[in-house]
Parts: C-alpha cells; sequence; structure tokens
C-alpha cells in the first residue's frame, strides 16, 4: 500500500468542561483548502492536497493536562497514515 498524508488544519477547538478549568479539549480539524481560486500554476501546496484530498474531517479529544492549550485555531498539520499489519 502507497503512503498517504493529508494536510489539517484546525478549524475550531471546543473545552470541557465548559466552565472552569478545562480538563479536556476537543480539536476539530478539517482538510486544507482556500477561499477562492487557487494559484495556476499549481505552486500552492494547499492547492496540491485539496485537489487529491479535497473533503476531510477529523475530531480528536485531548485530555493530557501537558497538550491542554497547546494547539490554536488555524494551526495546520501533516498527518500521516501508517499501516501496522495485516487486519486481524
Amino acid at each position: 500500500m502507497p503512503p498517504m498524508r493529508a494536510k489539517m488544519r484546525i478549524t475550531s477547538i471546543e473545552y470541557y468542561p465548559t466552565a472552569g478549568t478545562p480538563t479536556q479539549e476537543t480539536l476539530k480539524f478539517h482538510a486544507v483548502s482556500q477561499d477562492g481560486p487557487y494559484q495556476s500554476d499549481g505552486s500552492d501546496e494547499d492547492n496540491t492536497f485539496a485537489k487529491f484530498s479535497p473533503i476531510g474531517s477529523l475530531s480528536l479529544t485531548v485530555a493530557n493536562p501537558e497538550l491542554l492549550g497547546k494547539y490554536k485555531t488555524g494551526d495546520t498539520f501533516y498527518l500521516d497514515f501508517t499501516p501496522i499489519g495485516p487486519p486481524t
């Protein structure tokens, strides 16, 4: 299987509990895209990712106290899919 890589951007963060000090946060990711047209020469890397993975979303809840508050809306990440072995 060839490797797969997605480029995802945090579009929102929800904090829990909603009152008091948060102990968890849910990061909502969407595949990169752009409002309006991309450069016609294809030089924008987001254009390449959007062409082959135009739609995608991911929701990830973080409960590790060391990571809370470290992520911000607009942060962008590569998401690599690495097989761990044959299906059981």
